[in-house]
C-alpha cells in the first residue's frame, strides 16, 4: 500500500522479480487497501478469506493512513494474523512504538539508495513469503 508511484513501482519490480508465485497488488491508499482486503466497495468479488499473504504499508497515506489500516486489520479477527511490514521513510520513534503497539510484524525504514530500497524489499519479501512458516 504506498501513494508514491516511484517507490510502488521500485517495490513491485523487485519483489515481481524474486518470481514468488504469487500476485502482486498495488493499492495507493488506506481506504482503498480496507476495501480490498475487506471485500467491499469495488472489490465487492473479493472475500475476507482470501486474505493476502503478506502486506507492505506505508504509514503516510492518503484518505487513511497507515496508523488506521494497521489498527483495522489487527483488530479483526479474520484479518489480524496477515503479516503486516511498515515500509516508510519515517523512523520517527512515536511512529515506530505506535506500529507496534497496534501490532505490526515489522517496521524498516525505507532506504533512499535505490539499489538498497531494491534489495530491501527483496529481503522483506523472500523472508514472509518464502522462509516463514505462517500459521494458516
Amino acid at each position: 500500500v504506498e501513494d508514491q508511484p516511484s517507490d510502488a513501482e521500485l517495490a513491485l519490480r523487485a519483489l515481481r522479480g524474486l518470481d514468488l508465485g504469487t500476485d502482486i497488488y498495488h493499492l495507493e491508499n488506506g481506504a482503498e487497501a480496507l476495501n480490498f482486503i475487506f471485500g467491499r466497495a469495488g472489490y465487492d468479488d473479493r472475500r475476507v478469506d482470501e486474505a493476502p499473504d503478506l502486506i507492505l504499508l506505508d504509514l503516510k497515506l492518503p484518505k487513511v493512513n497507515g496508523h488506521e489500516v494497521l489498527r483495522a486489520l489487527k483488530a479483526d479477527e479474520r484479518t489480524q494474523d496477515i503479516p503486516v511490514v511498515v515500509l516508510s521513510s519515517s523512523g520517527e520513534r512515536a511512529d515506530v512504538e505506535q506500529c507496534y503497539a497496534l501490532g505490526v510484524n515489522s517496521y524498516v525504514v525505507k532506504p533512499v539508495d535505490f539499489a538498497q530500497f531494491t534489495e530491501t524489499v527483496q529481503r522483506i519479501g523472500t523472508y514472509w513469503l518464502q522462509t516463514n512458516e505462517a500459521p494458516v
